[in-house]
């Protein structure tokens, strides 16, 4: 089970595609293939737009396909495993704003933030260590995830993405589609906007934040487990 619930090669082999096909320039399978990984609408995005939606869903879906799902499995045993699934393809599933969905979304979208939010803050966390064993800028990644973070609609997404903006020195939000709805993301980090190479730099962050959440689920699971 979970192996059925995690999703990180996944993300990294949908991104992979997209950065690909954007790089090649073929932006009509870009932009089809991006839809995988994102909500917004991708018929007008370019290049860095594509480059910028892929980092961005890796960062979010870390919390979402990985670490969530390692700490409430390490928490709750299975129900936590499948619970946390159920919950969040719901709010992938209904949770955006329509009309036939709108107070039931709501519900959906609320709940998974719920559930979302102390993984959220563990997976800011475990790239700051990360940043800071590898470049010595952790506190800036934290203070990033702070300031830029509140930007954001999303009270999980916001202080991950700002977070990973920073690790990786990228410059990440803006201005995103959906269907009808134009949304401000706010300005995440400091640095130039994301392009297909840094896509694979994003994927790697991803590898290096797993191990970090498999310890931390690891040492969880073995301080919550009662004694036989």
């Amino acid at each position: 089970m979970t192996w059925t619930v995690l999703g990180g090669r996944s993300l990294e082999r949908e991104a992979a595609a997209v950065a690909t096909a954007a790089q090649d320039g073929d932006l009509p399978a870009a932009r089809r293939r991006v839809r995988s990984l994102v909500g917004r609408d991708p018929s007008a995005l370019e290049v860095d737009g594509l480059a910028r939606a892929c980092v961005e869903s890796l960062a979010e879906n870390t919390v979402d396909a990985v670490v969530a799902p390692l700490l409430w499995g390490a928490v709750a045993g299975l129900p936590g495993l499948l619970g946390h699934r159920a919950v969040n393809t719901l709010d992938a599933m209904v949770g955006h704003h329509s009309a036939r969905y709108e107070r039931y979304g709501w519900a959906a979208a609320r709940l998974d933030d719920l559930a979302a939010w102390a993984p959220a803050r563990v997976t800011v966390a475990l790239t700051a260590l990360e940043t800071q064993l590898r470049t010595g800028a952790g506190r800036e990644v934290l203070r990033a995830a702070r300031r830029d973070g509140r930007a954001h609609p999303s009270p999980n997404a916001g202080p991950v993405e700002a977070a990973w903006a920073t690790s990786l020195g990228l410059r990440l939000g803006g201005t995103n589609t959906y269907g009808d709805v134009v949304e401000d993301r706010g300005v995440l980090g400091d640095g130039p906007a994301p392009t297909p190479r840094d896509v694979q730099r994003a994927a790697a962050l991803l590898r290096r934040v797993t191990w970090g959440a498999l310890a931390v689920g690891v040492g969880l699971r073995v301080a919550v487990r009662p004694p036989r």
